[in-house]
């Protein structure tokens, strides 16, 4: 399962300024919220994660696509809505907005505290066009397993590899914030390439290691 699989323990604000542009590469992030920022303002905040929402954007080739797995904060009485954020830096670079899924990170219906109980899941590329009859679901029910608290659940991360390698034809999927790997190994499942950036050595190393079970539903 680590075959094909790179991840480079760094920044990866450093590593993007520093990666050519591949043809055939996809792109998938999940940037951290403010609560990883201590230092700045919320307002600060939301101007490096644009700003880094740009960055990945602009490293995708233009027949490939750049997914967004994001989930909101409520932060002082504000709703902070990350999927706005992405589309201001995608409209900012002329990416258009190909789809938009929620994934359920809790059961519909239930109240939560600090965090919605769903995700963002936001989809654009310059040129690349979607097959209106190959269309999913706009809601996924389950999140699928994690390997730990801020992870990407496993099953958006395979719906995710799907879309990329069946709809779109990457070669390589490139996940800079790739924490333990979720989107890595389901990125191989699919027979795709992948490469990670991660700054936490031990998540960089759980991220080399992580493999599937046999049904695909389930971590190693």
């Amino acid at each position: 399962m680590n075959k094909g699989r790179q991840v480079f323990c760094e920044d990866a604000l450093f590593w993007l300024k520093n990666h050519e542009t591949q043809e055939g590469e996809s792109y998938v992030a999940s940037m951290p919220d403010i609560s990883e920022f201590p230092g700045l303002t919320l307002e600060q905040w939301k101007n490096w994660f644009i700003e880094m929402a740009c960055l990945i954007l602009s490293r995708c080739p233009d027949l490939g696509v750049t997914v967004f797995y994001q989930s909101d904060i409520k932060y002082e009485g504000e709703w902070v809505d990350k999927a706005y954020l992405c589309q201001k830096a995608a409209e900012a670079l002329g990416h258009k907005l190909l789809w938009h899924k929620i994934v359920c990170r809790s059961p519909a219906g239930t109240t939560t505290f600090g965090r919605p109980a769903y995700s963002h899941i936001v989809c654009f590329s310059k040129k690349f066009t979607v097959d209106v009859a190959k269309s999913t679901p706009d809601v996924l029910l389950h999140i699928g397993e994690k390997t730990w608290q801020r992870g990407m659940g496993l099953g958006a991360a395979l719906m995710i590899a799907r879309f990329m390698k069946e709809e779109v034809g990457t070669k390589t999927l490139v996940n800079p914030f790739c924490g333990e790997g979720s989107m890595l190994v389901a990125a191989n499942a699919y027979q795709m390439d992948s490469v990670g950036v991660e700054r936490s050595l031990k998540r960089a190393e759980k991220a080399r290691k992580l493999s599937l079970n046999e049904n695909r539903d389930g971590f190693n």
